[in-house]
């Protein structure tokens, strides 16, 4: 347990520009300290005590504002950075490396029995006000923006944002939509070339991407709109056609 005190401070003075001193964290860093009251009440926790477990756990949710069940596994070298509002249920766990920020909450989604929190990874990455609900997996490294709302596993080394969360990057490539990019079809191409050419990448990238309804009516209107625009164009034409031919037969006439 002391072996962790050592490489805690260590990931902190290395991931926090505010850390300055060991001495510093243990005055002024709240994540920190929350940390350390967890790791000793999970040790009453896994030693048969959980009645003194919640009490102590209780008491530190008052004093740090940081809530963390005892049951729940945290690897090492995890960080809190700003401590406040956060939330982590009993069976939620947590890799080595990872961090989260202010107003996380790692949490069920009703009132289910055994595992009903998620699981991170290692190097995972929880941003401001995210809420990650029910038994999920998030995998290695990956990144969780600000006020994002998780219900699905989420592949390694891919960045999640909105409400619902979808995936926007996967190992540094910019996703364009729900399904996958970039798109192997020209711009203006048509609602069923899309749709073939979303297949195409999920096939050849064996990833199941979180739904995204917004944008894929987004896809849908602008496809539609394409279309259109080339009837409207085809009937331009046209009208331009048949007017020269109105005026060649009325010459013709005179």
């Amino acid at each position: 347990m002391f072996d962790n005190f050592r490489e805690d401070i260590e990931a902190f003075r290395l991931r926090d520009p505010a850390a300055t001193s060991n001495f510093s964290i243990w005055l002024n860093s709240p994540g920190m300290r929350a940390i350390w009251a967890y790791r000793r009440q999970h040790w009453w926790w896994e030693h048969g005590h959980p009645l003194l477990a919640r009490w102590l756990s209780t008491r530190s949710r008052r004093k740090f504002g940081v809530e963390i069940h005892p049951g729940a596994t945290i690897g090492r070298r995890f960080i809190i950075d700003h401590g406040m509002g956060i939330v982590v249920g009993e069976t939620t766990i947590i890799g080595d490396d990872c961090m989260i920020y202010q107003g996380v909450t790692l949490g069920g989604t009703g009132k289910q029995h055994g595992k009903r929190h998620p699981t991170l990874g290692d190097g995972v990455v929880v941003g401001v006000g995210a809420s990650v609900l029910g038994d999920i997996h998030l995998g290695d490294r990956t990144k969780i923006g600000a006020g994002a709302v998780v219900v699905h596993d989420v592949p390694a080394d891919c960045t999640v944002v909105g409400v619902p969360g979808h995936v926007t990057t996967m190992s540094g490539i910019r996703i364009r939509s729900a399904h996958g990019t970039p798109l192997p079809c020209p711009p203006d191409a048509d609602a069923a070339t899309v749709e073939k050419a979303i297949a195409d990448v999920e096939d050849q990238m064996h990833v199941q991407y979180l739904p995204d309804p917004l944008d894929e009516t987004v896809d849908a209107l602008v496809a539609r709109l394409d279309g259109l625009e080339r009837k409207l164009s085809c009937l331009h034409e046209v009208a331009i056609d048949e007017g020269k031919l109105a005026s060649a037969s009325k010459s013709d006439k005179e």
